[in-house]
C-alpha cells in the first residue's frame, strides 16, 4: 500500500495500487469499444477494426497503467482531488494515447490516414470519456483506505 498525502482530522488516506489496477482496466475497456467502433465507421472492416483495438489492449493497458503511476506521485497541485487535476490528466493522457492509436492505425492498416484520422476523432472522443471516467473514480473508495495516525 502506498500513503497520499491527503489527510483528514487526523486520518491519512492510503491507496492501494489495486485502484490504480482497476482504474486501468475500465478505463481500457471504454477507450476499446470506443477504438473499435470509429475503427469499424471508418473502414467499414469491423475485422480490421478489432485488431487495432486488440493491440491498443496491449499497449494502453502499460501506458495508461504507468501514466496513472506518474500522476500519482506528481504533488503539482495542493489538492490530488482538484477538477483543474483532472483536466490536466486528460490532457497529459490523451497526448500520449493519441500517438498510440496513430502509430497503431497506421501500421495495422497499412495506411497512414486510417491512423491519422482514427487518432483525430479519438482526440475529441476519449477527451470527454476520460473526465468523466476521471470523475466517477473520484467519487469512488475502492481501494481508498483512512488510517488514524498515531
Amino acid at each position: 500500500m502506498e500513503i497520499n498525502t491527503g489527510r483528514r482530522e487526523g486520518r491519512m488516506r492510503i491507496v492501494s495500487p489495486r485502484r490504480h489496477i482497476a482504474k486501468t482496466i475500465t478505463w481500457r475497456i471504454i477507450g476499446t469499444m470506443d477504438t473499435i467502433l470509429i475503427g469499424w465507421i471508418l473502414t467499414g472492416e469491423l475485422k480490421l477494426a478489432l485488431n487495432i483495438g486488440a493491440a491498443e489492449l496491449v499497449t494502453k493497458m502499460l501506458l495508461y497503467y504507468l501514466h496513472e503511476r506518474v500522476w500519482y506521485k506528481l504533488r503539482i497541485f495542493k489538492d490530488n482531488t482538484s477538477r483543474l487535476r483532472h483536466v490536466m490528466k486528460t490532457i497529459t493522457w490523451r497526448f500520449v494515447g493519441t500517438i498510440d492509436t496513430i502509430i497503431l492505425g497506421w501500421l495495422i492498416s497499412g495506411r497512414a490516414e486510417i491512423g491519422i484520422s482514427l487518432g483525430g476523432i479519438e482526440l475529441v472522443t476519449k477527451m470527454i470519456l476520460y473526465y468523466l471516467h476521471e470523475r466517477v473514480w473520484y467519487r469512488s473508495n475502492f481501494g481508498v483506505y483512512d488510517k488514524t495516525e498515531s
